[in-house]
């Protein structure tokens, strides 16, 4: 499983969104874009994604720009995976 698809069921599992999210490519905007991505929700898909990917996120490596698309969230944890 890549990291995007990783994500992208990481997401969907959080956010409880419906199967049309499987269709969901680098370019599907998220923050914005899907009603379910709130403050909280973001909150939570972090904290799945130190568990599930084995990293750490501080609160100053987040910005609107690391959830503007799916790609840029699958890059930004591919980037923290390599720390």
């Amino acid at each position: 499983m890549t990291t995007l698809e990783a994500v992208r069921t990481e997401i969907r599992t959080v956010l409880q969104l419906g199967p049309d999210f499987d269709q969901a490519d680098a370019s599907t905007p998220l923050l914005g874009s899907i009603p379910e991505l709130d403050s909280m929700a973001v909150v939570s898909i972090l904290t799945a994604f130190e568990d599930v990917f084995d990293i750490d996120i501080e609160d100053d490596d987040i910005d609107a720009e690391t959830f503007a698309t799916l790609g840029s969230l699958a890059e930004f944890v591919e980037q923290k995976r390599a720390a």
